[in-house]
């Protein structure tokens, strides 16, 4: 048995080093007996990546004559992200139908002056192994290419085009309308709501102005968004000292070369810019309330359909993101979490978190219970969304009440370090993706001429305490809530009862006594 294991052993060293090498070592004239430390002999020395301080990783950005700006991020492979971000969004149409953006969003890449259709724009980038994508947000349009480095010049050239140039011809503003008209059903009928509720509470918390203006083009304004009109908007908004040209993965150089070459002189198609039509309003939180009566028990049809549930959302002003409390409003943010109810659990996913150990822990019959955090460049909102049977609404929305006034109670030294150090590792972990770093890149830099890298927002991060989680938190609570409910509403608690809770001590709603039930 012994032997035929050592056969077996010895078979097998054949097989992993050759016989020919096999028969060399055994034979006692095998290789030399050299340190895995030292160099092999004859091999050339190798030479190995080096960054020298954070200059590589650092942030390049040049102002072009026209006022445009050029940021870049070097990053290195054979494909690059580009694109061109719009100091434009839906908060800019005080003076217009809202849901210019959204048209504007379905618009995007359709035929130009130099491309005859979409498709031919499609054909052109994958030549170069490309996509192209837009996104329009409350104070932001995207413009995104994702190609090889080598295509960068029919990159700019076509971003160029897609945003100075569009025909916009009338067939394809009648597709879009009817991409709109789609949209706007799904959102209605589609199973999760936190699209519906982040349109409802913006609504509610900066109601009729800035930020609370809708996103989605509502159905009345679909008919009214002509050429015209849309010629009008573009004239004030899409200028050049609005826009920066971000590029993640190429040469600070050669992309300010052909920013100069495609975008520096150009007329765009709908005459020269008049910038002085901006609207500079700034968001004026209001609070209030936004509710939607809507039957969800046919939600989700087949073998096993979601139950019906009714949403709430509860929110209060934060901060912009231009502030110094941004950072520990995005710890507090991390440090409630949540999520739903069902999670297969692991690192990372957030089970030590306030409205898991709080809430979704002792509260079965809560589906759902998720902090979210919204910024922009004036203003900021730190809302709670949770979901539960209709006939226990009011007492899930105490529970919300009571976590949002136990926010500004001392917070215990572990469950902050974990909430700093699960931030750092998102954000490091996000910013491993090239278009998340390009987005990074574009948003700073047309929000503040500059980016903060990667490493100083984790220092700062890692200086947010205990005092300054509870400091934003006693200033949030002084506001007037924001509140959104969508479902069945009949066991909702009045405004003013939430707004009650929320100014008392321990959060709970007032008593209510009912003769009859």
């Amino acid at each position: 048995m012994a032997t035929h294991m050592s056969r077996c052993r010895t078979w097998g060293r054949v097989q992993r080093f050759g016989i020919a090498a096999y028969r060399k070592c055994s034979s006692g004239s095998g290789y030399p007996n050299i340190s895995l430390s030292a160099p092999l002999p004859g091999i050339p020395k190798p030479v190995f990546a080096a960054v020298d301080g954070h200059e590589q990783c650092e942030t390049k950005i040049t102002t072009l004559e026209n006022g445009l700006k050029v940021a870049s991020q070097n990053k290195f492979g054979q494909f690059c992200t580009v694109g061109i971000l719009v100091n434009s969004g839906s908060r800019h149409e005080t003076k217009y139908p809202s849901g210019i953006a959204h048209f504007l969003e379905k618009l995007a890449f359709s035929s130009t002056a130099q491309y005859g259709s979409k498709d031919e724009i499609l054909l052109t980038l994958e030549k170069h192994g490309g996509i192209c994508d837009c996104q329009a947000s409350r104070d932001t349009t995207m413009y995104a290419v994702s190609a090889e480095v080598k295509g960068l010049d029919t990159v700019v050239s076509l971003l160029s085009d897609a945003v100075l140039q569009p025909r916009l011809l009338d067939e394809e503003i009648e597709m879009t309308r009817m991409a709109v008209r789609f949209e706007l059903e799904d959102l209605s009928m589609r199973p999760d709501p936190e699209p519906l509720l982040t349109e409802m509470i913006h609504a509610a918390a900066y109601r009729g102005n800035t930020v609370g203006l809708p996103r989605f083009c509502p159905v009345e304004s679909v008919e009214k968004i002509d050429k015209k009109l849309l010629h009008t908007y573009l004239q004030s908004y899409y200028c050049p000292e609005r826009m920066v040209l971000a590029g993640v993965g190429i040469e600070h150089e050669q992309l300010v070369a052909c920013a100069r070459k495609y975008l520096l002189n150009v007329k765009p198609v709908w005459g020269a810019s008049t910038p002085t039509n901006v609207d500079l309003s700034v968001a004026q939180y209001t609070g209030g309330i936004v509710r939607m009566d809507k039957d969800m028990s046919d939600v989700s049809l087949g073998p096993t359909p979601i139950p019906e549930l009714t949403h709430i959302m509860i929110g209060l002003e934060s901060c912009s993101f231009l502030e110094d409390d941004f950072i520990p409003f995005a710890v507090l943010n991390m440090m409630m979490g949540g999520g739903g109810s069902f999670s297969a659990g692991g690192p990372g996913k957030g089970m030590f978190t306030r409205l898991y150990l709080n809430v979704l822990n002792r509260h079965h019959w809560m589906y759902n219970a998720t902090s979210y955090h919204h910024s922009y460049e004036d203003t900021g909102l730190l809302c709670i969304h949770a979901s539960a049977d209709p006939r226990q609404v009011r007492e899930m929305v105490e529970i919300i009440t009571r976590e949002f006034i136990q926010m500004a109670g001392t917070a215990g030294e572990m469950e902050l370090e974990r909430a700093k150090t699960q931030l750092k590792s998102m954000l490091m972990m996000n910013l491993e993706s090239r278009p998340v770093i390009f987005e990074d890149v574009g948003r700073q830099v047309l929000a503040t001429g500059k980016r903060k890298l990667p490493h100083e927002l984790c220092d700062l991060i890692s200086n947010v305490t205990a005092s300054d989680i509870k400091r934003v938190t006693t200033k949030m609570l002084c506001s007037k809530p924001a509140v959104a409910a969508l479902g069945d509403l009949t066991e909702m608690p009045s405004y003013e009862h939430i707004q009650a809770a929320l100014s008392s001590k321990d959060g709970h709603l007032p008593r209510m006594y009912r003769l009859f039930r």
